[in-house]
């Protein structure tokens, strides 16, 4: 499942992060890696952007980005 889809309320695990090059690294440097937890806090009303806490921070990410982001 992606980011994306995430139902709002639950807890989801970052499997892997899809992507090349600066994309890929600049969603690692906001802190989305490998086993972090994110609690998806809330969705926009046309479904963009995403809203997410992640390592203590709210971020917010585009539905486009969002579904470069495996999570179980």
């Amino acid at each position: 499942m992606t980011l994306g889809e995430a139902k709002v309320g639950s807890t989801v695990v970052v499997v892997k992060v899809e992507g090349n090059g600066a994309f890929k690294r600049r969603i690692m440097d906001m802190g989305l890696t490998k086993g972090t937890q994110l609690y998806i806090r809330k969705v926009a009303p046309l479904g963009d952007p995403v809203e997410v806490t992640v390592r203590g921070y709210e971020l917010s990410l585009r539905k486009e980005d969002a579904k470069c982001v495996l999570v179980k």
